[in-house]
């Protein structure tokens, strides 16, 4: 198989809500935007695509729960992230985790996709977390 890109899109009947969120969620002005329809991220080397399914396959998207998909944000500061997100209007519902590989928390954005805002712990960079 051969491919040129692979990236993350949500679906969303509720498209411009969800562009905006994730805009305030990451800080950052949409790439590429057809209003009501499509919006594009470019995080990090990802790319995040919100789009709006047609009609006749918006029972495909039907939101049935976060399923077992997250989007995971590495994050320099947890409790930061946590009040930016509760600014948002999406608090956390539950606590944060802690385990050997960092702190966590799971919150969900607007249509209900789970997001996992992590931070490393102190003496884990970057470089040395992320696959080469």
């Amino acid at each position: 198989m051969n491919y040129s890109s692979v990236y993350v899109t949500l679906a969303s009947v509720h498209v411009d809500a969800l562009v905006a969120f994730y805009g305030d969620l990451l800080g950052q002005q949409v790439q590429r935007l057809i209003p009501s329809r499509y919006g594009e991220f470019w995080v990090s080397g990802l790319r995040l695509a919100i789009f709006k399914p047609r009609g006749d396959h918006l029972v495909e998207f039907k939101a049935t729960g976060s399923g077992g998909m997250s989007l995971c944000l590495e994050v320099e500061d947890l409790d930061e992230a946590i009040a930016h997100l509760t600014h948002l209007g999406q608090p956390p519902p539950g606590p944060i985790i802690t385990a050997p590989h960092g702190r966590e928390i799971y919150a969900y954005d607007p249509d209900g996709n789970r997001l996992i805002l992590h931070q490393s712990p102190p003496g884990i960079t970057k470089a040395s977390t992320e696959p080469e």
